[in-house]
């Protein structure tokens, strides 16, 4: 017998189809919340109207807003909201936006339960890859206070309870994961989902994908991760071609929202591998966003990784539609076909940057546990020269 485990996350509901306003109400009188403080992303907040009107629908309950987050969740950004979060003081944190305001919030719990004030001061909380190739699991405490999150992206980083914060010394995105930093609730509204850019919302789209291929072809991988996974690709290899062809058809974007439900069930409960783990030093290195990692790496990974998951690949391509062609061809034809970019020069990946790129990867706990294995910065450069 082969053992395994797998752990749920303390998240109560995912509500969906319903208002945001209506239903970041419902919940915070559900949880007794009388104190909301809002996060969100900088463009929601100032370019769209949907934070003026769900301040005026708090009301008096309204306690601040935080919307100084930036892509990569530098550190400072962090501290920047704990203290903001600290001096605020609410009971509850109402969280809209992408997966950089979803990380902000997840990390800033973290920084509360252990009262860090300085970014020097997140260096014994975040996962790292030991001398001797295994992983550090710091042990974080809970939270004081938890949020509910309402998202505008495809990332699932509103599935989970790990979030990436990028060192600004060394340029690195680090690992963190907290025991109810996850959403307390989910809420899933398609319709302020349009004001999200066309380029964001399907590059995470093919980031969900990320999130169900590595799950199904994770090393410790589950019945259960594992038809979610293969329906989530469904899903999302029908919705995504609607989203593009009408960009106002609610329910196409609603079935890309739930297929992230589906898919992101794996993050945190499975070991991904180098597509995962590349692109977070891409993002941490190079400034290449979560969503186009996924376009420019996957492909590349699923190639290299093939002689090794030949059988799950061949369920990949079926649920992608496309059982005729090998998964790596699949997903690379899928992002193509949404305008999105499949090569690392296409995103402004300097080919010189590539050694270094493969020197720190060996020290991301995703790229360790790729299920062919990883063992040198040699091997990671024959992935990122056949995806430059």
């Amino acid at each position: 017998m082969k053992p395994g485990d797998y752990t749920y996350i303390p998240q109560e509901r995912v509500v969906f189809g319903r208002p945001t306003a209506e239903a970041v109400l419902d919940e915070a009188n559900r949880l007794r919340a009388n104190r909301l403080f809002v996060v969100a992303s900088r463009s929601l907040s100032q370019d769209t109207p949907v934070i003026d009107k769900l301040k005026q629908a708090m009301g008096d309950r309204f306690a601040g807003l935080f919307d100084g987050c930036r892509e990569h969740t530098p550190r400072s950004t962090v501290v920047a909201a704990a203290n903001a979060v600290r001096a605020a003081a609410p009971d509850l944190i109402v969280t809209l936006g992408g997966g950089t305001p979803i990380d902000t919030v997840k990390i800033l719990q973290i920084c509360l339960a252990h009262d860090v004030r300085r970014a020097a001061d997140m260096d014994p909380l975040h996962i790292r890859i030991k001398a001797d190739g295994r992983p550090h699991i710091p042990q974080i405490r809970h939270s004081p206070v938890r949020q509910i999150i309402v998202p505008t992206t495809l990332s699932g980083a509103e599935f989970s309870s790990l979030g990436a914060s990028q060192n600004e010394v060394t340029g690195i995105k680090e690992p963190y994961a907290g025991p109810n930093v996850c959403g307390q609730a989910v809420i899933l509204d398609p319709e302020i989902t349009v004001y999200t850019p066309d380029w964001l919302w399907f590059s995470t789209g093919i980031r969900a994908v990320d999130h169900a291929v590595e799950g199904l072809c994770s090393t410790n991988g589950t019945p259960y991760t594992d038809g979610l996974a293969l329906h989530a690709l469904r899903m999302l290899a029908e919705s995504l071609p609607r989203n593009q062809a009408a960009a106002g058809d609610l329910d196409a974007r609603l079935m890309s929202q739930q297929a992230v439900w589906l898919a992101s069930a794996s993050i945190g409960r499975v070991q991904f591998g180098a597509s995962h783990g590349l692109g977070h030093v891409l993002g941490g290195l190079c400034g290449v966003s979560h969503g186009h990692t996924s376009c420019v790496l996957l492909p590349a990974v699923l190639r290299w990784n093939e002689d090794v998951t030949g059988d799950k690949q061949k369920q990949i391509a079926e649920a992608l539609g496309r059982p005729y062609m090998p998964a790596w061809k699949a997903v690379r034809d899928l992002v193509t076909e949404l305008g999105l970019p499949t090569r690392l020069r296409d995103v402004d990946v300097k080919e010189d940057m590539l050694p270094k790129v493969a020197d720190a990867a060996l020290g991301n706990i995703w790229v360790r546990t790729n299920p062919r294995p990883i063992e040198t910065p040699a091997q990671v450069m024959e992935i990122l020269e056949g995806a430059w």
